[in-house]
């Protein structure tokens, strides 16, 4: 046996600073699966799905910023409370049971509507609202939970990025998963009235629910609640007040650039199917088609942005574990609710430009949101985040060089 083995077998300091192995990072790396596919039809369909049966683009509009102000304000409760009990996995499990029970409802028939016997628009504006709210309290205790878990499980920086690392990588597989079920669907199962519709987004939602919870599984039966929020003397962490964070220009920094980097592939990502159906006047299989390719194509600039944007959410972190989920929850916060009122705001202008569509074609060009939405939205926050990275000053000592194989 090396001394080095035995160093680390007989300090639990030095055993937490090992690289992870292979299956450790990899059980971690599936725990968000049902988050990212459901996000991932969230983000794609949501707004053409409340459109196609029959709800204004405001309305609509009005649906998925309802969940994404929910969904704000769950990652400061959330962050608050974790970082205060912990119990990571248990947030995760009971977010992920609010997000399999709710998600085929928001994209489904509209439950009130049924109750009270009315097709009103407001109705259905308030029931499809409601659900997207409770979808996105699980959504974001499930999240909060599972990246604040990462300064948890390890003090090693460089297995912290390999876990984010595959995280990421199993997003990919999540949404090029729902762009396989919706092509499929979109394909083999036609429709024309608002029923038909029903059908096919529901068909989309309870698979996607199916294949995250088989992820979910997988991951708490490898995963084990994470032990750092202990010191190696048996003391507890002094808990971080949240005045700390405002304190450090960094903070900011790190805020915008995950902000900004988000932006660009959320909004981009919810105009996209309209682009294709009413811009270009493609075949609704292309709604799945046509992302899946932009998606693949686009990966590794897309996997980039997210692993900066959540790398540097680690970097500020740091050793500071006693107040990651603050962190992570207040970012997130930021995240959502400016994507919501981005989304609310240019989905609100479509309204105004029905007419003007119906005369657009590939060849003559005109003005629509979607365009907007799709193209220079997304290129003004990169230009943004870029800029902002920047000026970031980052301290030299905790860059620490490479002394073992990213995986053991």
């Amino acid at each position: 046996m090396m001394v080095d083995e035995v160093a680390v077998r007989e300090s639990p300091a030095a055993a937490a600073a090992v690289a992870l192995g292979r299956w450790s990072v990899l059980f971690y790396g599936v725990g968000h699966m049902l988050n990212d596919i459901t996000a991932a039809c969230w983000f794609t369909y949501l707004l053409v799905f409340m459109t196609d049966i029959g709800l204004s683009p405001r309305d609509a509009a009005t649906v998925m910023l309802s969940g994404q102000i929910a969904d704000g304000f769950t990652t400061i409760f959330a962050g608050e409370l974790i970082d205060r009990f912990g119990h990571f996995k248990i947030w995760h499990a009971g977010g992920s049971i609010l997000v399999a029970v709710s998600f085929s409802s928001v994209f489904g028939s509209c439950i009130p509507c049924l109750i009270f016997g009315s097709e009103s628009a407001s109705l259905q504006t308030i029931g499809y609202s409601f659900f997207a709210a409770v979808f996105n309290v699980g959504w974001a205790a499930t999240q909060v939970s599972h990246m604040s878990m990462v300064n948890c499980i390890t003090l090693n920086s460089t297995s912290r990025v390999v876990m984010t690392s595959c995280r990421n990588a199993f997003s990919m597989v999540a949404n090029l998963s729902l762009y396989a079920i919706a092509f499929l669907v979109f394909h083999l199962s036609p429709s024309k009235t608002t029923s038909e519709i029903e059908n096919q987004y529901r068909w989309i939602a309870y698979t996607s629910i199916f294949i995250g919870c088989c992820f979910v599984v997988i991951f708490h039966i490898g995963t084990g609640e994470p032990r750092l929020k202990e010191d190696f003397r048996g003391h507890t962490y002094q808990k971080i007040s949240w005045t700390y964070w405002f304190k450090k220009v960094l903070y900011y920094q790190v805020a915008l650039v995950y902000v900004f980097t988000r932006l660009i592939t959320n909004v981009s990502q919810a105009f996209l199917a309209f682009y294709v159906i009413n811009d270009l006047r493609m075949a609704q299989s292309s709604k799945a088609s046509i992302p899946a390719m932009i998606y693949i194509c686009s990966f590794i600039v897309s996997i980039a942005l997210q692993v900066t944007g959540v790398s540097m959410q680690s970097y500020l972190v740091g050793e500071d574990v006693k107040g990651c989920a603050f962190v992570y929850g207040s970012l997130s916060f930021l995240d959502k609710v400016s994507c919501g009122f981005a989304l609310w705001i240019l989905e609100s202008y479509q309204n105004t430009n029905v007419v003007a569509l119906t005369a657009c074609t590939p060849i003559c060009s005109c003005y629509s949101i979607s365009r907007y939405g799709f193209g220079l939205v997304p290129a003004v926050c990169a230009l943004v985040a870029v800029v902002v990275t920047c000026t970031m000053k980052l301290e030299k000592p905790r860059l620490r060089p490479l002394k073992v194989p990213l995986l053991e």
